[in-house]
């Protein structure tokens, strides 16, 4: 438990906010494994500034467990934090502030505390080690990851993606894509509507009917209930346009989201909102109006984990989890069906809770790392046992 919070210390102590390279991290990390004899290898970002690990212990052996965690964190520009958000601080009360204490540092710091035990042990099927990059930014890094790991280490290893859950296994998460609308009109003076395109009505009109396609989907009945939204959600985060209050606004730009369940897919709702674009196109270019709408995504992608074709994952982890866990499901965002989508069984269960994620004065309980350690070292034992398909 002591060796988890000091390595918390060290993670906690790089600054590895998206906008800054991980490779110090990257670097410590590797150190800490050739420490134990445990090999690593980088995949590296396109830029060549940020880096993917993977590593194992134990055997090249088909089974075992890739443990799973991004090594960024989000920014704390502008967060009124009580203490240096970069030094881990003990409060005497059993918790542990800093940013990434529990997304998801904490679970790497687990994770890492185990190495020694792991190295010394007869494992008879691998753990794996797999600390992303960039994952908060749009899971950037880990495609990457995923590709060497399943072409280069293995095809039957399951997958824990340890972001924040209270150490209860979640089965399924939402899609995510984030998307850029710039709409071009024409700019006239305002006593003159008839001479011009406002590029912010018709915005207006587009956010309008983004917030009407949500509520389609539900009374379509597409709806989960494993879900706190148990629809695919549609939400505009910001907007800008225009330049003085007496002229049509040439311009105006919104960005916006699309969380999917992982049974409806993003291309089918974006269709909907590429054909009333079109539509507006057609019906204002008739009338004599200028108009164009281009809509950019602002990251690729993120698929939604589909709670199937996990059993064996969800067998593994819960008869090492106390008896009264139960499975969820999240509206957020994670790695964890990427590595589905590639046939690799994926479940995510961490310390922490995913309230503190992104806050200033981010905490992680020592009760939460204690009890990973435990789930880690119990899970652990049971790879010591030869793989068989269960």
């Amino acid at each position: 438990m002591q060796e988890a919070i000091d390595l918390l210390e060290r993670l906690v102590a790089f600054d590895t906010t998206s906008s800054e390279s991980n490779l110090a991290l990257i670097e410590f990390v590797e150190d800490y494994l050739a420490g134990y004899g445990v090999e690593s290898e980088r995949v590296m970002s396109p830029c060549g500034q940020k880096a993917n690990l993977i590593a194992r212990i134990g055997p090249d052996a088909p089974g075992g467990v890739m443990l799973s965690g991004h090594t960024d964190v989000v920014p704390v520009t502008g967060q009124p934090w009580s203490s240096d958000p970069f030094t881990l601080r003990d409060d005497g009360d059993g918790r542990l502030y800093g940013r990434g204490t529990c997304d998801m540092k904490g679970f790497i710091a687990c994770a890492l505390a185990m190495v020694p035990v792991w190295s010394r042990a007869a494992l008879e099927q691998p753990i794996y080690f797999g600390f992303s990059y960039d994952e908060e930014i749009g899971c950037v890094g880990a495609p990457d990851l995923i590709r060497r790991f399943h072409t280069h280490y293995s095809t039957t290893a399951h997958v824990i993606v340890g972001e924040p859950t209270g150490m209860q296994p979640v089965v399924a998460q939402k899609g995510a894509t984030n998307l850029r609308t710039t709409v071009t009109g024409c700019e006239a003076h305002s006593s003159q509507v008839n001479q011009g395109t406002s590029a912010i009505h018709v915005a207006a009109r587009l956010v309008t009917f983004i917030e009407d396609t949500m509520a389609a989907l539900i009374d379509e009945g597409r709806l989960d209930d494993a879900f706190n939204v148990p629809h695919t959600s549609l939400h505009v985060g910001k907007i800008k346009g225009g330049t003085a209050i007496n002229i049509m606004a040439r311009e105006c730009q919104f960005e916006w989201e699309i969380r999917h369940l992982p049974t409806d897919t993003f291309d089918d709702i974006f269709a909907r909102f590429e054909a009333y674009c079109q539509t507006l196109i057609t019906q204002l270019r008739a009338a004599g109006k200028q108009l164009s709408i281009d809509t950019q995504a602002l990251n690729t992608t993120v698929p939604g984990l589909a709670d199937h074709d996990n059993d064996q994952v969800l067998r593994l982890a819960s008869a090492h989890l106390p008896k009264a866990c139960c499975q969820h499901a999240v509206a957020y965002a994670t790695e964890a069906g990427q590595f589905q989508q590639v046939g690799l069984q994926a479940i995510i269960l961490g310390p922490g809770s995913i309230a503190q994620a992104h806050q200033p004065d981010e905490y992680i309980d020592k009760s939460e790392l204690e009890a990973c350690v435990a789930f880690m070292h119990r899970m652990g034992r049971a790879l010591e046992t030869p793989y068989r398909d269960m």
